[in-house]
């Protein structure tokens, strides 16, 4: 596909060990792609992508407002993962940046491995292990518990929360949940109306919901008193719900059988750097490193899907899937035939959402006599998105027109 800037001078910085697709589709569109296997911050990240045009990332690496107020050929942000509290959303919308994400690729990882758990869990697993590498053999089946007929808390029925639901159904296990959104229940699953009510039913808890003001710290020391006693407790979400220190002193104080945990407060940003947790020890705690989407074909699925996101509005202006600017899904560009001189321009304008800036930029196009032939608008709260399909004798003027508009954030051409 032909665009007005050459492709081969678009720069993608891909961090933090993105899945090898992510880099071969952008490379197959011709892209300049630099990918590295950690994270960075300070001066090296705001050197990486103060020339950059497309930036990926996953989960550690933060894009500040200060660190975006330097990345001035910025165009789109890929977060190689689920969440996107890594990013300043607000501070990239109001810079015409979009932020995309892939919300659901890694679903069924997360999800296996939540079943897992819970399973290794209730058998003592982790316990029974330990005292193998110890050199002791004890086959007691005390503690021991299968998982069929048992109940399973889950708080956050979303994509995640309700496969596993579904997975612990098809084990026998009885599922109850809590969802601050109405959700329907999926099989013979049943939604209560708390937290509260799951904690004091299930025999396990699994958390799979976003961080947000109201879900930080949402797991502390009354909570885990609220639970069953023997209970055990899984965070595959976000490790800013769960105070670990009153974790530590349930698990301590024997009232919770055991814990897996695989996100933390504050995590190492590589291999080279020490985890410390008051978990650590603790015999009937299984801790993994931030692993609930890792397997490759969730890395390959979230690669492919973000990349194909970025690429959609590099060469499309398309964005449908981005989570901090107004969602337009556009076409191809169309071919132009009305005028005769081959396919459209597209003009892709990011604004300040104030009255009057529609109004402005059919003024504009009126003033430089612009021949729109079609015209897309959306908004959010602060962030106008309006796209306008012109004939290629028109483009460049009205572009430069339309620039000059106060509201402006960023304006672009494509071919």
């Amino acid at each position: 596909m032909r665009t007005s800037f050459p492709k081969s001078k678009i720069r993608a910085v891909l961090l933090e060990g993105v899945h090898p697709a992510g880099a071969e589709a952008l490379r197959a569109e011709g892209f300049q792609v630099e990918a590295a296997g950690k994270s960075a911050e300070g001066a090296r990240l705001r050197e990486l992508v103060a020339d950059a045009h497309v930036v990926g990332i996953r989960s550690k690496t933060r894009l500040s407002a200060e660190v975006l107020a330097g990345a001035d050929r910025l165009l789109c942000v890929g977060c190689f993962c689920i969440g996107t509290d890594q990013v300043d959303l607000g501070a990239a919308g109001l810079r015409g940046v979009p932020v995309f994400n892939s919300p659901f690729s890694n679903t069924r990882s997360v999800a296996e491995l939540t079943i897992a758990e819970v399973v290794g869990l209730l058998r003592g697993v982790p316990e029974k292990s330990r005292r193998m590498h110890a050199g002791e053999w004890d086959k007691s089946s005390a503690g021991a518990h299968e998982v069929r007929g048992r109940t399973l808390g889950i708080v956050g029925y979303g994509h995640i929360g309700s496969q596993v639901s579904v997975l612990a159904e098809g084990l026998g296990m009885r599922v109850v949940y809590h969802d601050i959104v109405p959700k329907l229940p999926l099989g013979n699953a049943r939604g209560l109306r708390s937290l509260a009510e799951v904690l004091r039913e299930a025999d396990a808890v699994t958390l799979h919901v976003p961080e947000t003001e109201r879900t930080r710290g949402l797991m502390g020391a009354a909570e885990f008193k609220r639970m069953k006693a023997g209970a055990v407790l899984i965070n595959n979400a976000r490790g800013s719900v769960v105070d670990v220190g009153a974790l530590a002193a349930s698990l301590k104080a024997g009232h919770l059988s055991g814990a897996a945990v695989d996100v933390f407060p504050a995590e190492p940003s590589g291999a080279g750097e020490a985890f410390e947790s008051p978990l650590r020890g603790l015999s009937n705690v299984i801790l993994t490193p931030h692993i609930g989407g890792s397997t490759e074909e969730a890395q390959a699925a979230i690669a492919e899907d973000v990349a194909s996101k970025l690429l959609r509005f590099v060469n499309v202006g398309s964005t449908r899937g981005a989570v901090n600017v107004p969602e337009v899904d556009l076409p191809e560009q169309a071919d132009g035939e009305r005028s005769g001189q081959g396919r459209t321009h597209r003009i892709l304008h990011f604004h300040r959402n104030v009255p009057g800036v529609l109004s402005a930029v059919h003024a504009a196009a009126a003033e430089v006599g612009a021949n729109i032939s079609a015209s897309y608008l959306r908004t959010t709260e602060q962030v106008g998105y309006v796209v306008l399909e012109v004939d290629p004798s028109d483009g460049g003027r009205l572009l430069a027109r339309v620039k000059k508009i106060p509201e402006t954030i960023r304006a672009r051409l494509l071919w």
